[in-house]
């Protein structure tokens, strides 16, 4: 079982972000404020649930939460800040568009720069450990999934409904067929080469 806060008695956002070690889309970031003393059993990190499970667990999250954001970095400013600061700028993103306001926060992995004058935590597989964090990275992946899978009608020769922008062998076949798109990541060894697309 997940534990429920890491800060007792403060007003606590869980973050997390999905989409980091991709070659396209923009990456995505959820957070999320959790009841005082929630429980709910099926909560885990969303890489260890099912698809079907993950989009069931969004329901819930978003009905029970006392607040949820999704905050986003696109492919463009992912290249010009890097994709470190583009996640850390994705969560603080999410965090603005909380309807009620932290009094602190809890980051899944161990890079993090403060927001405002928030206290925070970095935590190495914090999605495993705590609810908030679990409920942000299901939020993250289902709305970033969704997004890819947009992406995909528009661009189906890439593969984005199956790899969701992962560098799968097709995915790097695919850019050295097509070429690259707007919303590949263009600072990326996009195919595999070890040379970057630094035509932007």
């Amino acid at each position: 079982m997940l534990s429920s806060h890491y800060y007792q008695g403060l007003v606590e956002c869980g973050c997390d972000e999905a989409g980091r070690g991709c070659l396209a889309g923009s990456v995505f970031a959820g957070a999320v404020i959790l009841p005082e003393g929630y429980t709910n059993a099926l909560l885990n990190d969303s890489k260890q649930l099912t698809e079907r499970r993950r989009y069931r667990l969004r329901t819930e999250i978003e009905r029970d939460a006392v607040a949820w954001a999704i905050g986003i970095v696109t492919p463009a400013e992912i290249d010009r800040i890097n994709i470190l600061n583009a996640s850390i700028l994705a969560m603080h993103r999410a965090i603005d568009g909380l309807k009620v306001r932290p009094q602190a926060v809890i980051v899944d992995g161990n890079r993090f720069k403060p927001y405002r004058d928030l206290p925070f935590t970095t935590i190495v597989k914090g999605d495993g450990k705590y609810m908030a964090i679990a409920a942000a990275s299901i939020l993250a992946k289902t709305y970033r999934d969704d997004y890819m899978d947009s992406l995909d009608r528009d661009y189906p020769q890439y593969g984005w409904k199956r790899n969701k922008g992962y560098p799968t062998k097709a995915h790097r076949e695919a850019i050295r067929t097509h070429g690259v798109t707007p919303f590949h990541r263009k600072s990326f060894n996009l195919q595999g080469d070890g040379q970057l697309s630094l035509d932007f």
